[in-house]
């Protein structure tokens, strides 16, 4: 029964990494759907490139500032409870990869590759796992705070925050450093519309996200005898109601109604296993209608070109849910308890803290040392040809 049970948690915490694993695919063709024709190669190699990267700062250096675990043993040492312990770590990076994932959406279309690269290397490597481990592993003994000060501690089941909200406010200091893309924001105060450039690979990155992030919050679990039907249903609420509120927000446009679903997912990560089924749909009805008011105001009244808008669908909504978990999660809204309002705000703030700070550091340093823009020509043939050498359609530029 033992071995029964080892490899029964063995094969699910490895088909959630496989599941989220495949969210990369999503995140490759939202950005190629979203960017000019010039820069879709870009957004392809970019995304599997920031994977290896982060594959090789989360095993060698971030899986153990977070859980003090390494992996320098011998395999006979490492394959003890059927390598539950490595299928873990896959699991786990997964969500951390997706740090540089989110962040590539913000800077597409002008950031230079290899400076990029190395961002990705100090994000996964140092910065994300400095705060996964305080929520996931009482690091610092703030957790331990929380719950003396407020009666619980700061609970974020499947990463609103710990993933979502990081990765969009590390996007938003490597945005601004950047500065929007060339003939983004005429003179006179105009805002040029870059338009997307395939709305069906676009909405191919939204669906395989989606379908993707029931392995995101399902497999959270990370043992089978732990799985939550209520987690999946959750999901789907949440799902749905970002759906329905950037369709009527964003009046019926394309780009809105496939990013909806995705904001209601991000909001309900941290509250999925505590929250009644309705609490979820209203926790995604407040995340997509979020996302098309900020993604407008980012854009076109604040002049930050954010070109996912991965701010505010990551960073805002992924903050809004670890909030929303402390609301519909208390047992006087229908959730099951177990949480504290102040200790999600409090985690929360410390969670956009961290993250800002440390995408200040890692991008400041990195335009002091090296830089991280194009050159203003390489920018306007497209990152595509300056960096790739060959565009997503030659026979066409033929």
């Amino acid at each position: 029964m033992n071995e029964l049970k080892t490899g029964s948690d063995v094969l699910f915490i490895l088909l959630g990494a496989i599941m989220v694993l495949a969210m990369h695919a999503g995140f490759a063709f939202l950005e190629l759907g979203t960017v000019r024709k010039k820069n879709q190669v870009n957004a392809l190699v970019k995304i599997l490139s920031d994977f290896a990267v982060s594959t090789i700062a989360y095993f060698f250096i971030g899986y153990s500032i977070a859980y003090g675990i390494q992996f320098m043993q011998g395999a006979e040492t490492l394959i003890q409870k059927g390598g539950y312990d490595l299928v873990k770590f896959f699991f786990l990076l997964t969500f951390a990869a997706a740090i540089p994932a989110i962040v590539s959406g913000g800077i597409a279309e002008r950031a230079r590759f290899n400076p990029q690269l190395a961002a990705t290397f100090l994000l996964v490597g140092f910065v994300y796992p400095f705060f996964e481990g305080i929520a996931w592993n009482h690091h610092y003994g703030i957790q331990d705070a929380l719950k003396s000060l407020f009666g619980e501690e700061f609970h974020d089941f499947a990463g609103s925050v710990v993933v979502h909200a990081m990765g969009g406010w590390i996007a938003l200091p490597a945005v601004i450093l950047l500065g929007a893309r060339r003939g983004r924001y005429t003179k006179d105060g105009l805002v040029a519309a870059h338009p997307p450039s395939n709305i069906p690979f676009l909405a191919l990155g939204a669906w395989i996200l989606t379908v993707g992030w029931f392995g995101f919050n399902v497999m959270s679990a990370q043992e089978i005898g732990k799985i939550s039907g209520l987690v999946a249903v959750n999901s789907l609420m949440a799902m749905v109601g970002g759906t329905l509120a950037a369709l009527v927000v964003g009046k019926n446009d394309p780009g809105f109604v496939h990013n909806g679903p995705l904001a209601g997912l991000v909001a309900v990560c941290a509250g999925s296993d505590l929250m009644h089924p309705l609490g979820a749909l209203a926790t995604g009805l407040v995340a997509g209608a979020m996302f098309v008011w900020m993604f407008m105001m980012t854009q076109n009244k604040w002049k930050i070109d954010d070109v996912l808008g991965v701010w505010p669908l990551h960073g805002l909504c992924g903050a809004w849910g670890g909030i929303a978990a402390g609301i519909f999660g208390l047992k006087a809204l229908g959730g099951l308890g177990g949480v504290s309002f102040a200790s999600q705000l409090a985690g929360t703030l410390l969670g956009v803290v961290i993250a800002l700070v440390g995408g200040t550091l890692v991008y400041g340093v990195l335009r002091k040392l090296v830089g991280i823009r194009l050159d203003p020509e390489d920018e306007f043939n497209g990152a595509d040809l300056s960096i790739h050498k060959i565009s997503a359609t030659p026979e066409g530029e033929l």
